[in-house]
C-alpha cells in the first residue's frame, strides 16, 4: 500500500512548517494557525521543536477528518 498523500506525495510521519500546514488545510493566511495556537479556539495538535512549530500530516489529518459534519448541527 502506497502512504503518500495522493497530491503532494508526502508521507502520514512527514513533519511539516507552519506554511506547508496552512496549505495542506487549504488557509491562505499561515498566520491564522498562530492566532488558533494562542487562542486555543481549534486544538489542532503541533509539536514545538525549540523555537519552532511544526506539524505532523498524520495529525492534521485526523484533525479534518474530526471536524467533518453531515449536517449544519454543532456536536
Amino acid at each position: 500500500m502506497n502512504n503518500q498523500h495522493l497530491e503532494t506525495g508526502i508521507t502520514p510521519d512527514a513533519i511539516l512548517d507552519t506554511a506547508q500546514a496552512a496549505n495542506h488545510l487549504g488557509i491562505t493566511n499561515p498566520q491564522t494557525l498562530a492566532v488558533w495556537r494562542g487562542t486555543g479556539s481549534y486544538s489542532l495538535p503541533f509539536v514545538k521543536v525549540g523555537r519552532s512549530i511544526r506539524y505532523r500530516f498524520s495529525d492534521l489529518d485526523a484533525w479534518l477528518e474530526s471536524r467533518a459534519r453531515n449536517n449544519g448541527a454543532t456536536a
